[in-house]
């Protein structure tokens, strides 16, 4: 299967750094295709991210609801941030933006798995959590966060996400996937 996979693998010859800001850094490669020909592709570098779905004892979920300024609106989302460097374990970022960001702490993190919310265009990898055994204490919000912390029954989220009231996409596949995990 190896062999066969590597037909179908770009090679790159060359890269353009375009940009370099405090969370993207955008460059142009210049790749070689299976046939030898030459492309270019245009990618975002991205550090990296976690995002955690917490469920309380009673089957709810600590979800958000925070203005996401690129889309230019207020949306439901599971806790979520960047790491903050490369090589930091992705279990203990996770810990600390539920922490920051709800105030929770948790016994348990089940990990769900990691996804590419856009592969065609960027190298960012978001690795889903689930906690349980949460325990409540108080937001250590960043400089310049601002969002509402809430609860709701996972039940009433899963058919949420079925009905398209739920848009962010990291939140859709952990909610689904707890949803699986849980049984529900």
């Amino acid at each position: 299967m190896l062999n066969e996979l590597e037909r179908l693998k770009e090679t790159n010859i060359s890269t353009e750094e375009i940009f370099s800001g405090n969370i993207l850094h955008v460059v142009r490669d210049t790749v070689e295709l299976p046939d030898e020909s030459r492309a270019t592709r245009e990618v975002i570098r991205h550090i990296g991210a976690v995002c955690v779905i917490p469920v309380t004892d009673e089957g709810k979920v600590v979800i958000e609801r925070q203005f996401r300024y690129p889309i230019d609106q207020v949306i439901t989302e599971i806790p979520a941030g960047k790491l903050d460097s490369p090589k930091e374990d992705r279990l203990e970022a996770a810990k600390r933006e539920l922490r920051e960001e709800t105030g929770y702490t948790a016994d348990e993190w089940i990990d769900l798995g990691t996804f590419y919310g856009a592969a065609a265009y960027t190298d960012e990898k978001i690795t889903m959590y689930m906690a349980r055994g949460l325990h409540k204490g108080k937001q250590e919000l960043d400089q310049g966060e601002f969002l509402d912390v809430y609860e709701v029954p996972l039940t009433e989220l899963v058919e949420d996400v079925m009905k398209n009231r739920i848009p962010d996409g990291k939140s859709e596949i952990a909610i689904l996937k707890a949803a699986r995990y849980l049984g529900l």
